[in-house]
């Protein structure tokens, strides 16, 4: 029996729990098709494979067919969390990370990522409104790039301009109190990004 590959894509499903985004949820902060694919040379992960993709398109080629997907919201303060179900319909809100050091950041999406049976990383990236990319992004692209040194699961990226802003009119037409807005706002936003990669994804497949 030949050896197995250590860097073996994970591929799964989980049963979603609690409030979930249908479909077309993320509309408000989708990207225009295209938005965010300018081709860049992708980053190699601990194998020697390239695991950061800057495209949609390359991204989800590299997914396998089936297998949550994490969705991440990275702030300065914290890490918000969504996770998809297998069959990639629907992303629901997860947890919110308070961050520490990278490494034990790292740790905690890792250990989601495995306990998911995760097939795939979006980091939502911060663009400005017009479209140009600043610190923000920067330290975005940074974290992915190490994080792809840990595992060799493929990383992503997703505009997530007004994902937070959507998250907010979320919660509040859902007369969440202040409190409670500013307890999950992380992770509701994460699944605005996530939504819209899922939705990007079902029309791809279903473009003839």
């Amino acid at each position: 029996m030949g050896a197995t590959d250590p860097c073996a894509r994970h591929a799964g499903r989980y049963r979603t729990g609690g409030r979930h985004l249908g479909r077309g949820a993320a509309g408000l902060c989708a990207a225009p098709a295209g938005a965010g694919d300018r081709p860049r040379r992708g980053h190699r992960g601990r194998c020697g494979r390239v695991s950061v993709f800057d495209s949609t398109e390359s991204f989800a080629a590299a997914l396998s067919d089936r297998g949550a997907l994490i969705g991440l919201d990275l702030g300065d303060k914290t890490i918000g969390v969504a996770v998809s179900d297998g069959l990639r319909s629907v992303a629901t809100p997860l947890e919110t990370i308070r961050r520490s050091k990278f490494t034990l950041d790292a740790a905690r999406l890792l250990d989601i990522a495995t306990g998911r049976s995760a097939a795939g990383l979006l980091l939502g990236l911060p663009r400005n409104m017009d479209g140009s990319e600043g610190p923000r992004c920067q330290s975005t692209r940074a974290f992915a790039r190490n994080l792809s040194r840990l595992t060799d699961l493929p990383i992503g990226f997703w505009d997530e301009r007004l994902s937070t802003v959507a998250a907010e009119r979320a919660l509040l037409e859902a007369d969440t109190s202040r409190r409670r807005r500013a307890e999950v706002i992380d992770h509701v936003a994460a699944g605005y990004i996530l939504q819209g990669l899922l939705d990007r994804l079902r029309h791809m497949k279903d473009a003839p």
